[in-house]
């Protein structure tokens, strides 16, 4: 599958143009379901070699607006991988003591052990999406220098942008992988989604008022979605927007996109050294010589 058309590696990505939909999954959900069982094997299988081998780590950040599927995606995706050397984190609003650190510190707690798969459903990046659209946060950090509104301005986000895309530099030089998938949901597919969370009571548990709330603030969601994905979209470390209004097939793109990158790396079991290999073979030889 051809996925360079979901990649943004730098500041060209218009948010409009994206597609949100490339093909209804239902003609084909039978081929898609398969592909994605073919995928879902090659990550468990590189999980275990990289669990044993204790080099790299991969970091999965998942961000969206509110229905577009990130729970459904991280359960599927992920599904039979080995839960020793799993992870996911949720980050959601900063409690009191998260504030009184700086915005990375919660994210540093949370990140995957080096040879383990780490998911973030949401992620560092809400500082410069949430807080972009509600400033009024920001101020509850007690930053130096930002005692209004004002001071949060396009300077101090251009800042935090440079502030992630060194700290992904830092964690790729530590042996982390780093995918970032931005989950593109229309707003037509979104009412329809939050409509079936009220309508069918199995689904009334996943609604949520302030979702309602916050789906007026849409367009500056969407810009602020777009300023973070083309300020932080690097060579290194880009940015994959999939189009997230047909569950199946997206799950099929990140799927996809993540057995390539990982099947990128040199990934082996560990081999033994000549004292470990005798130790084993004698291991064996008392085994059997039990009665």
């Amino acid at each position: 599958m051809d996925t360079k058309q979901y990649r943004y590696t730098s500041d060209d990505f218009k948010i409009k143009k994206a597609p949100t939909l490339i093909a209804d999954s239902s003609d084909e959900l039978k081929k898609i379901k398969k592909q994605v069982k073919k995928n879902l094997k090659h990550i468990r299988e590189a999980q275990k070699k990289m669990y044993a081998r204790r080099h790299y780590s991969v970091l999965v950040v998942f961000q969206a607006m509110d229905a577009a599927g990130k729970d459904s995606m991280i359960a599927h995706i992920f599904s039979g991988v080995n839960p020793v050397g799993f992870k996911v984190a949720n980050f959601k609003q900063p409690t009191s003591q998260e504030l009184r650190h700086d915005y990375l510190w919660r994210i540093n707690r949370e990140l995957p052990l080096r040879g383990d798969i780490g998911v973030f459903n949401r992620s560092y990046y809400e500082d410069v999406l949430v807080s972009r659209v509600h400033p009024e946060i920001i101020l509850n950090s007690n930053l130096p220098g930002i005692y209004s509104l004002k001071d949060v301005d396009d300077h101090f986000f251009e800042k935090r942008y440079q502030d992630i895309r060194e700290y992904e530099k830092y964690l790729t030089r530590n042996g982390y992988v780093v995918l970032k998938f931005f989950l593109h949901v229309s707003k037509d597919e979104q009412k329809k989604r939050f409509l079936a969370r009220i309508d069918r009571p199995e689904k009334n548990w996943k609604f949520s008022a302030a979702d309602i709330r916050e789906r007026q603030y849409w367009d500056q969601y969407q810009a602020a979605y777009e300023k973070a994905i083309n300020a932080t979209a690097t060579k290194e470390n880009p940015w994959y927007v999939i189009p997230a209004d047909d569950k199946w097939y997206s799950r099929l793109i990140v799927s996809d996109i993540i057995t390539k990158r990982i099947e990128k790396l040199p990934l082996s079991y560990p081999e033994l050294n000549e004292q470990a290999a005798a130790e084993l073979k004698e291991a064996r030889q008392r085994l059997l010589d039990e009665k």
